[in-house]
């Protein structure tokens, strides 16, 4: 750590990494008219690009964060995505923050873990989380892997100082808190957490055909429970305002992930069948009415 230190972010990408960078004091300057802080990097992660980033214009960094089943796109790094992720944090000596807390929506034969990549245990750190795979959201359940290979340049182990950190800042999870996570781990847990899953899936999959339907583009909803849906030429407050007017639905603006999500919103498919059902008639009638 240190006021040098070079943070690089995907972009769009799950809004806290900026956030707690800022919260540290590594941000740097808020720059208006680009929509970004000084000190952290940007990596343009679009469809253009096939939401992955283009790593040789990167610039050398001390701490990539990587979320993968991405939010807000809903894309899921494939493996040799992710072994060109590793070779470029080995090349350069960065460490990986890699987040794989939608990593039970997987569908396809994506990687779940980072450490499915050989190396990966010398350059990154994954963190994940029950509020996703068990609806824990609120109960703050989750882990973090600092394997024992990963250390700085002077051979310190990293695990060392993460251990510190912890257990000066944190007490750990309550009593009835492990209980829960404990009990989601059995067999029967385990099948009710797919069963919840599966569940939100197909309310992704019914928000697809929906919009799909009109004739938009539309990503996401097959390796995350996210829909990423481009509005070409508007501005991405315009097309949430416009729609919590007129159908009363909630939406996310793409802004709000980083410059890279303008154009865009986020739908969620965490929800009741019928509340999706609803949105997607609401949807479709206004998006309908707009293009005729």
């Amino acid at each position: 750590m240190g006021p040098n230190l070079k943070i690089v972010v995907q972009d769009p990408s799950f809004p806290a990494y900026i956030d707690s960078s800022v919260i540290i004091g590594q941000a740097g300057k808020f720059v208006d008219k680009a929509g970004k802080y000084k000190n952290i990097e940007y990596m343009t992660c679009g469809p253009q690009s096939d939401f992955f980033p283009d790593l040789p214009t990167i610039s050398r960094t001390e701490l990539i964060f990587f979320n993968s089943p991405n939010n807000p796109t809903g894309h899921a790094a494939t493996r040799k995505q992710l072994e060109q992720l590793v070779d470029f944090a080995k090349v350069n000596g960065s460490i990986i923050i890699f987040d794989s807390a939608y990593s039970a929506y997987i569908t396809d034969d994506s990687p779940k873990s980072i450490y499915e990549i050989p190396g990966a245990r010398e350059v990154a750190i994954e963190v994940s989380s029950f509020s996703k795979f068990a609806g824990f959201t609120g109960v703050r359940l989750g882990w973090t892997v600092v394997p024992e290979e990963l250390l700085y340049s002077n051979g310190f182990p990293v695990v060392h100082d993460f251990n510190r950190i912890m257990c000066t800042c944190f007490n750990g999870a309550s009593n009835i808190a492990q209980a829960g996570g404990l009990a989601c781990l059995s067999p029967e847990g385990l099948r009710a957490m797919q069963t919840l899953v599966d569940y939100y899936m197909e309310n992704a999959r019914i928000l697809v055909d929906a919009l799909t339907s009109l004739g938009l583009t539309v990503y996401g909803g097959k390796n995350a429970p996210y829909v990423w849906v481009h509005f070409p030429g508007s501005k991405s407050w315009n097309v949430f305002a416009e729609i919590l007017e007129k159908t009363h639905i909630i939406t996310v603006p793409g802004s709000g992930f980083g410059p890279g999500g303008e154009e865009c919103i986020r739908i969620s498919a965490f929800g009741q069948r019928d509340s999706i059902i609803e949105a997607s008639k609401r949807l479709k009638y206004l998006i309908y009415q707009e293009q005729n």
